[in-house]
């Protein structure tokens, strides 16, 4: 989850999604409540680490942070120097995975193909959107804060894409958290807090009542994403008012892509053995899972 959080596009929810830990995942966040604030109020440490799920939480954000200043530097590197095989690599990994997914759906039915292709079509709108322009009106920054911290939770959403795509990813993480102004943090951080609870309880309930639908939504979310993944396609980059690129520490900013076909080419053959590399990888994580259980 951590080394995905690094390539454009791709989000960490999506990766807790193909691994199969999405449902203890959103579980865990559901469970910082009433009940465990009154549990740690009280000192019992004990029931207040069995009721979040401490122990899967720990292990799970250490391999994040572990993940950030490794493996994500890594690939950070590869996604400057060989972008093309980066992509190809996220592509075969993620599109394969809507295949795994599938399968856990338990019947399908009418409503459940239709929020599939929902999931879908709302993906794919949103990476065709055209950049709003930048708003720093309270309740908007607020809403803001909501979409960001959802991108962390549902998979196939990329925060900063859709930041960029609400207008303010400029104005919020580029000028406001480098600068500490408070005026756009707080708004944000307070959308960030209610979504984060408002978010995890209701995907939870759906999972519970409505769990071959609620799959079935997500997984054609992830399908729509995959055109953001697309390995063949020219970004064009965030600019200011004067037509200049913004830099973020030293990196242009992707606002949007123009997509193509692929040549036959020495290059497009190792970009496909890299697809296959990201389908082995579902492959490798299915058959562990399987194991484990």
């Amino acid at each position: 989850m951590g080394a995905a959080n690094v390539i454009p596009g791709v989000s960490g929810g999506t990766i807790a999604f193909i691994t199969g830990i999405y449902e203890d995942f959103i579980s865990s966040l559901k469970a910082f409540d009433t009940k465990a604030l009154s549990l740690l109020l009280h000192l019992k440490t004990g029931e207040f680490a069995r009721h979040i799920n401490l122990r899967f939480l720990t292990v799970l954000m250490s391999g994040v942070v572990f993940s950030l200043f490794t493996v994500g530097k890594l690939l950070d590197y590869l996604f400057i120097e060989f972008s093309l095989y980066v992509w190809s690599f996220f592509f075969g990994l993620i599109a394969v995975s809507v295949l795994s997914v599938g399968r856990t759906i338990v019947k399908w039915t009418v409503p459940v193909i239709t929020w599939g292709i929902v999931g879908i079509v709302v993906a794919v709108i949103l990476a065709l959107m055209t950049p709003a322009s930048e708003n720093s009106n309270f309740i908007y920054l607020i809403i803001c804060g909501i979409v960001a911290i959802a991108s962390m939770i549902l998979p196939g959403l990329s925060g900063s894409f859709v930041l960029i795509l609400m207008g303010n990813y400029q104005l919020i993480m580029l000028q406001a958290i480098p600068s500490l102004n408070f005026s756009i943090i707080i708004p944000v951080a307070i959308g960030a807090v209610v979504g984060f609870i408002l978010l995890s309880h209701v995907i939870s309930f759906f999972l519970k009542k409505f769990h071959d639908v609620t799959i079935s939504t997500l997984t054609g979310f992830i399908l729509g994403s995959l055109i953001i993944i697309w390995p063949w396609k020219i970004a064009y980059y965030l600019t200011d008012t004067t037509g200049n690129e913004i830099l973020k520490n030293g990196k242009k900013i992707i606002q949007g892509y123009e997509w193509n076909f692929p040549e036959l080419t020495l290059q497009t053959l190792f970009a496909l053995f890299c697809m296959l590399a990201g389908v082995s990888v579902v492959l490798v994580i299915e058959k562990l899972a399987s194991t484990r259980k």
